[in-house]
C-alpha cells in the first residue's frame, strides 16, 4: 500500500475531526483513521469483512465492497457527500449502506 502526501493529510483530517467531534484521543482518532483508510482501499478491490458499532449500539458485521466490476449501475442523486459517513456496497442485502467512520470497531483482513 502506497501512502502519499495527499492520502496522509486526509488521514490526519480524518483523526482530527474524530478528536474535535467525538472526543476521542490522538491515539484512538489515529488508529480509526488508518483503519477507515485501509478498509476503504481494500474495498476498491475486493468483498471485506469488517465490524462497525451501529448508532443504537449494536454491533454489525458487514461483507461489503467498492469494487468497480462488483457495483450496480447507478445514478446521481443530487445530494453532497457527507464526510463523516462511508458508504459501501453490501454484498448479503445486495444494496448500498453506510455506517459512521467513527464507529468502525475492525477488519478482517
Amino acid at each position: 500500500m502506497k501512502t502519499t502526501k495527499e492520502t496522509l493529510k486526509g488521514i490526519m483530517l480524518l483523526a482530527w475531526q474524530f478528536i474535535k467531534r467525538n472526543g476521542y484521543t490522538k491515539s484512538e482518532a489515529l488508529k480509526c483513521a488508518w483503519a477507515n483508510f485501509k478498509l476503504k482501499a481494500k474495498m476498491k478491490n475486493q468483498i471485506v469483512k469488517f465490524y462497525f458499532q451501529k448508532v443504537d449500539g449494536s454491533i454489525r458485521e458487514a461483507y461489503g465492497t467498492l469494487a468497480e466490476n462488483m457495483l450496480p449501475a447507478t445514478q446521481g442523486t443530487g445530494r453532497r457527500a457527507n464526510d463523516t459517513l462511508q458508504t459501501y456496497y453490501d454484498t448479503e442485502k445486495q444494496e448500498y449502506r453506510c455506517f459512521k467512520k467513527a464507529n468502525l470497531l475492525s477488519i478482517n483482513i
